[in-house]
């Protein structure tokens, strides 16, 4: 119950963003209200807007609402008291994603990938490569292809 908390914490401006096209549409009066389920939430949430002196609500679509999936994870994790001051979250943007991030090379030093941007790039077998790993690697670089130098 965010808006119960920024209630509490007397927030007087607030922004209101939800990947439930439904719950915002009905909260900004666009859509009746028809489930007998969401009448008293509805309800509640309308006396708490009472309480700001500007509220907005904004859809936004569940698969652009990455970040909010990520801040309800950390909220999860952290138990927090009145009393004690809040642990302060850092973000910042990567230029890549993280499990790209992760990625090692291999115990020959090249990538993990090497062996089938090679292939693609010069139709050519790893020495020492086995009948199956020819095989293998066929399988595995139909799923892939290069542009360029990029796999």
């Amino acid at each position: 119950m965010g808006i119960q908390a920024a209630v509490e914490s007397k927030i007087k401006v607030l922004k209101v963003y939800g990947d439930s096209a439904l719950v915002i549409h009905q909260l900004k009066e666009e859509w009746e209200t028809r489930d007998a389920k969401l009448i008293p939430y509805q309800a509640y949430v309308k006396e708490l807007i009472e309480y700001f002196d500007e509220i907005t609500f904004q859809h936004i679509p569940h698969e652009d609402n990455q970040l909010t999936d990520a801040l309800a994870t950390l909220s999860s994790i952290f138990v927090i008291s009145q009393n004690v001051d809040m642990p302060l979250i850092k973000m910042r943007q990567h230029d890549r994603l993280a499990y790209c991030q992760m990625i090692e090379g291999e115990s020959d030093g090249k990538l993990w990938y090497h062996d089938i941007k090679s292939y693609l790039k010069n139709q050519e077998y790893p020495l020492n490569a086995t009948n199956n790993d020819k095989r293998t690697l066929r399988r595995l670089a139909m799923n892939f292809f290069l542009n360029g130098e990029l796999l």
